[in-house]
Order: structure tokens, then C-alpha cells, then sequence
């Protein structure tokens, strides 16, 4: 017998940035900013906004699904066969701010995907963390 419901694959990434959550916010939601870390895209901080992630290899679609400013961001993310949804959470800390980013909903027999995404969000996170040096 098939079960209907297949176990989905995460990847998480949590990092201890030294910077207040307002402003590695802006830096998640700001499309200027997004493109320096990220990808050519077309952002706007609104639930239920479609939006389209550009790189030289391809493209994702999104949708926003919740927007808690300063707090979390979290949206769609299709590309490739693969549904899945990315969500940042931001806590204040001692020394700056926990970020965490997750992204939900690897199929198991999405494999390249999933390593993929587990080698590229540690780099995404470091581009961002670069890009927050630099803005005031």
C-alpha cells in the first residue's frame, strides 16, 4: 500500500550576524539589496505579491506568504520540478541578531535539488552578511 503523504527534506541554515534585526530586514526585503546577495528579482514586501528570482542558470517563482516585519519572511519557491517554501526568522540576541533560514519541502526523490540547496544557502548567507558590512 502507497501512503499519500511523503516525507518531505529541509534544509536549515541559522547564523549569529552581528547586526540588529531592522537591519538585516532590509536586506532581505529590499530588492537592491536582494540582487546583491541573492538574484535579479522583482521583491516587494506585500503577501499574496508573485515575484520572479533571475540567475545566469535559470530563474524561481515565489509568491509572499507571511510578512512579520523585522521578524519573518516566508514565500514560495519553484524551480525545476521543486515546490517548496523558504522561511527567514529573525530573534534579536545578545550580540546582534539569529537568523534562520529554512527551506521546506524537498521531495526525496529530489536529491540534486536538495544538495543544492544545502551547498548554496551557507553562500547566499555569507554574500549576505558581506552586503550588510557595507550598508549603513
Amino acid at each position: 500500500m502507497n501512503e499519500a503523504v511523503t516525507e518531505t527534506l529541509s534544509v536549515v541554515v541559522e547564523r549569529e550576524i552581528a547586526y540588529p534585526p531592522e537591519k538585516i530586514w532590509r536586506a532581505l526585503t529590499q530588492p537592491h539589496l536582494i540582487e546583491e546577495w541573492l538574484m535579479k528579482n522583482d521583491f516587494a514586501p506585500v503577501v499574496g505579491h508573485r515575484f520572479d528570482l533571475r540567475a545566469d542558470w535559470g530563474g524561481v517563482s515565489c509568491e509572499v506568504l507571511q510578512i512579520e516585519p523585522g521578524k519573518t519572511l516566508s514565500y514560495t519557491w519553484s524551480a525545476a520540478g521543486l515546490d517548496s517554501i523558504v522561511t527567514w526568522t529573525l530573534t534579536p540576541s545578545d550580540t546582534g541578531t539569529q537568523l534562520r533560514m529554512e527551506q521546506t519541502g524537498f521531495r526525496p526523490d529530489q536529491q540534486q535539488a536538495y544538495y543544492g540547496a544545502k551547498a548554496g544557502w551557507p553562500r547566499f548567507l555569507e554574500n549576505l552578511e558581506q552586503i550588510l558590512a557595507r550598508i549603513d
